[in-house]
């Protein structure tokens, strides 16, 4: 099995957005770091150094026809609501903004935990 590592630049990228946002509830989780609002996920820094987003599930489609986007598969099953978002998609502020908006807003749509 290949070593996989956490990107830490993408983490601090993720814990100062959400941060500006006053989102400041991050948890180790998937083997990386989740940020998460009144409970509820959002976006994920992973342990593959790919960013993991919260979607309404009818988008899932739509959103994987983008290159390096598809869905999350944790352990053979696909995650409903979760796209994999590869790190060469979000080297630069504006999109990785653009997801982490979409992925907040959606969260945000769903009832606190």
């Amino acid at each position: 099995m290949p070593t996989v590592v956490q990107d830490p630049d993408l983490v601090a990228r993720l814990r100062d957005w959400f941060a500006e946002r006053g989102v400041v509830d991050e948890r180790r989780m998937f083997g990386g770091t989740t940020f998460l609002d009144g409970g509820r996920m959002s976006a994920c820094a992973n342990s593959r150094g790919a960013l993991m987003v919260r979607c309404d599930p009818v988008r899932t489609d739509e959103l994987c026809a983008q290159e390096g986007v598809e869905p999350m598969v944790m352990r053979g099953r696909p995650m409903k609501g979760w796209l994999l978002v590869d790190a060469s998609v979000v080297t630069d502020d504006a999109a990785l903004h653009e997801w982490l908006e979409s992925a907040l807003a959606y969260a945000r749509t769903l009832p606190p935990k």
